[in-house]
């Protein structure tokens, strides 16, 4: 006959070691009834395609590169690959200098880089409207003859010379000015005056910046910024137009 106190410990026990055995008879259930069992859904993939992976570019740039309503983030989209590639590389290498850009871009290599560029110069969304501008007509009279005409006395070449009459830019390496927003232009053209963005030497921009006074930038940038957006915004063929000066990062 068991003691007492084995009689006490057992009576304490039974609860637990029914609920255990509980607890067994259902983990074993599944095993020993088939109708129990369930089905596991593999869970879908994204599609591996560069559309897919540079949607995380849309929150800045926008879907297809087509811009946004944000001064600062440019439109990608349409803009030859020569230029989406070099400006790739200078994030990348630091020689453009933009922290987000910067770490996103550290470890890509060049082919990778390549296929982001050809994928937004295909891209042809509709341009976003213009916004009103607000600067005087002195102001974008300046801007005009600046961007239309140059200085020549102070060695400012015409904006119009490298980025064409419609300022849709050039293949393969000119950018389109047009569908800019002024604050993007005009803190381009002080990251170039004061060396937080550089291109291959010789460096035209640079040297254009470095003639240019804050008043000039202002005015350059509120005249490009109220152009009419062209029908095709689609850069021009390389060759049209003939560089008013020679210029690192587009090839010979």
């Amino acid at each position: 006959m068991p003691s007492a106190s084995l009689r006490a410990t057992m009576k304490c026990l039974a609860p637990r070691l029914q609920r255990m055995g509980m607890l067994t008879a259902l983990a074993v259930l599944p095993i020993h009834a088939p109708h129990a069992q369930t089905t596991i859904q593999p869970t879908p993939q994204a599609p591996d395609s560069m559309e897919a992976r540079l949607l995380a570019c849309a929150a800045c740039h926008g879907p297809q590169g087509r811009g946004t309503s944000n001064d600062y983030f440019p439109r990608l989209a349409g803009k030859p690959a020569g230029y989406l590639m070099n400006q790739l590389v200078a994030f990348r290498d630091g020689r453009r200098r933009y922290t987000p850009m910067n770490y996103l871009l550290e470890f890509q290599p060049d082919a990778y880089l390549q296929k982001m560029a050809d994928y937004f110069a295909m891209q042809r969304p509709p341009l976003l409207p213009q916004a009103d501008s607000v600067a005087s007509q002195a102001v974008l009279a300046r801007g005009k003859s600046l961007v239309t005409q140059g200085d020549p006395a102070r060695g400012v070449p015409a904006c119009a010379g490298c980025h064409g009459p419609s300022f849709t830019g050039m293949e393969p390496a000119i950018p389109g000015l047009v569908g800019l927003r002024a604050n993007y232009i005009g803190a381009q053209l002080g990251a170039w005056r004061y060396g937080t963005r550089t291109a291959a030497a010789p460096d035209c921009m640079q040297v254009v910046a470095g003639h240019l006074t804050e008043s000039d930038v202002t005015a350059v940038a509120a005249w490009l910024t109220a152009l009419p957006i062209p029908a095709d915004p689609s850069p021009a063929p390389r060759g049209t137009l003939p560089m008013p000066m020679a210029c690192g990062s587009e090839p010979n």
